[in-house]
């Protein structure tokens, strides 16, 4: 029977030995990990990347908001300012005094033996700043408050008293009527309305008849328009 002999067994061996190195299969290892880390980083990046375009995509939006937001802020204020303003012109316009409603209240005020003489009106007006629209904390938006005018009237009449007891009962009358007057009544003040302010001596006439001149002051309330 014939005997094999295998001459490179020793070679084949050693090279055997060699492709089962501990070491090459380390380096072999430590160089997937690598490529792994590489893959691993790159993904990383590329949401980081994509992270950041959808945050400048935020930031942008909200800034376009907040644009949005101040141009809804300055039109509410236009829109505020504007309706103070008519609300003012409104009351201005039904609070305004008349003057014919004045004569025609004088001449429904009559007494006896009483004859006005003159006619006076004084309106003063008192002026208070507005103030602008402001902004809270809390975002809230308080609407500007526009000026107001406060108007005193002050009605002076001039009379002659010539009844038979002048300066007396009549003219008190004539007080009483100005002040019970429904026109004077709802416009005046309710202390101190019909003031006597001023009583001449006691005169006498070219017909010979006595008479005194006297003064009476209408207060009317004060009016904030």
């Amino acid at each position: 029977m014939p005997i094999h002999i295998n001459l490179l067994a020793e070679a084949q061996a050693a090279e055997e030995l060699r492709r089962r190195d501990p070491v090459k299969r380390g380096v072999f290892l430590g160089a997937s990990l690598v490529a792994l880390m590489l893959v691993w980083s790159g993904m990383i990046q590329i949401n980081s990347a994509l992270a950041n375009a959808r945050l400048t995509g935020v930031q942008g939006a909200i800034i376009d908001h907040n644009k949005e937001y101040t141009n809804v802020l300055a039109n509410l204020n236009k829109i505020a300012l504007a309706k103070n303003k008519l609300d003012a012109l409104n009351k201005f316009e039904s609070a305004r005094f008349l003057q014919g409603n004045l004569l025609n209240a004088l001449q429904q005020a009559t007494v006896d033996g009483v004859q006005l003489t003159r006619v006076r009106e004084e309106q003063s007006y008192f002026l208070t700043d507005g103030t602008g629209a402001t902004t809270n904390s809390d975002g809230r938006v308080i609407p500007s408050r526009s000026g107001i005018s406060r108007e005193r009237i002050v009605l002076t009449l001039d009379a002659r008293d010539s009844s038979a007891n002048p300066g007396g009962d009549q003219m008190n009358k004539f007080r009483q009527v100005i002040a019970n007057q429904p026109y004077f009544k709802s416009l005046l003040d309710k202390t101190n309305s019909v003031q006597l302010t001023s009583l001449s001596p006691l005169q006498v006439g070219p017909d010979g008849r006595q008479f005194e001149l006297f003064t009476v002051q209408c207060n009317f309330r004060e009016q904030s328009r």
